[in-house]
């Protein structure tokens, strides 16, 4: 009860944040993505203790976000595909691109994928289907993943992914601006402030002082590495 409580705090705040935050000119905004896979345990805190933060400073408005859930996902010769955590990642990678792909405003599909996610953190993936009432989002995403369409987002993602330069070693995997940031991905927010053309956010004052304050201090990254645990297709 505790999560659904938290989602549905979660999924009130981000309705009334896409009504009173204005966003900046799109063409002033930073180009943020985000590769990841749905049961990586670090790409799950990333989402639901991270990211989540841009949209509770505001520093969303400032941003054009994409999610792309194929992670350290891979193709088999016959045309399957195969995920790092086994069958249920491949299912929920699918239905989380599917939800992007039906709910393109990142404040609605986010949502989603944060509470999916949030599951995930808590060992309770299983619970993944209740988000869609959690959010007041429909099953469309369902019906996308039945109908194979699913698979072919997929596929787009995995090429997209494939193509990355220098290719991801790991995931979350975080892109501002095409520079990829590697073990500093914690540290996004400062890039996103370093990379903004124009009038700081606000939010980019508090942001810009914690990181110099904690120069020094480089923890070992938390990730999950490409080319590991290949067991399962889908």
């Amino acid at each position: 009860m505790g999560i659904i409580r938290k989602s549905f705090r979660l999924f009130i705040f981000f309705f009334f944040l896409g009504i009173l935050v204005i966003p900046s000119a799109s063409s002033e905004k930073v180009s943020v993505t985000l590769y990841y896979e749905t049961l990586c345990p670090y790409c799950a805190d990333f989402i639901v203790n991270h990211l989540v933060k841009i949209f509770q400073n505001g520093l969303i408005s400032a941003v054009n976000l994409r999610l792309v859930p194929w992670g350290n996902a891979w193709l088999n010769p016959d045309g399957s595909f195969a995920c790092q955590h086994g069958s249920d990642e491949c299912l929920l990678n699918t239905i989380e691109a599917c939800t992007i792909s039906i709910y393109p405003d990142v404040n609605r599909h986010f949502t989603f994928i944060h509470c999916v996610e949030r599951f995930t953190l808590g060992g309770k993936h299983g619970a993944w289907a209740n988000c869609f009432e959690m959010t007041r989002l429909g099953t469309k995403p369902i019906d996308c993943y039945n109908s194979g369409n699913g698979y072919v987002i997929e596929g787009r993602y995995a090429r997209e992914t494939a193509q990355l330069k220098p290719p991801h070693r790991f995931v979350p995997w975080v892109i501002v601006n095409d520079k990829p940031l590697q073990e500093d991905y914690k540290n996004f927010m400062a890039y996103i402030c370093k990379a903004y053309k124009g009038t700081p956010p606000q939010a980019c004052i508090s942001i810009r002082y914690k990181t110099e304050s904690t120069e020094q201090e480089k923890p070992v990254p938390q990730v999950c590495l490409a080319n590991q645990g290949r067991n399962s297709s889908h």
